[in-house]
């Protein structure tokens, strides 16, 4: 993958976060600023989103801890890097936690 398919990929990965992220009940508050998505939650938890251009990762910081995604092209999803746990049902069980509301990513 190039760096530039990596960087859309990332960028459209932020954009369909952003969109459920969009539906919440409670005060999430998204804001990107150089191509870093921080959400901050209304309990003043923060997950960021970084990407990681040399090794074509998207990292994900949490309350608890950080983690690595890469994307699986075959299966058309980020898959975390320790495990293969696909990012989606990973950012529902993060924010079930800090925002304390469901959402479903279908990342």
């Amino acid at each position: 993958m190039t760096e530039s398919e990596f960087n859309a990929l990332v960028d459209d990965t932020l954009m369909a976060i952003e969109e459920v992220l969009d539906e919440a009940e409670s005060d999430l508050d998204p804001e990107t600023s150089g191509g870093v998505l921080t959400v901050r939650c209304e309990n003043g938890s923060q997950v960021i989103f970084t990407r990681q251009v040399p090794v074509r990762q998207l990292w994900v910081a949490a309350v608890s801890g950080g983690f690595h995604f890469d994307y699986d092209g075959a299966e058309g999803q980020w898959v975390r890097d320790s495990d293969g746990r696909k990012l989606g049902p990973f950012l529902e069980q993060v924010f079930a936690e800090q925002a304390g509301e469901t959402f479903t990513f279908d990342l």
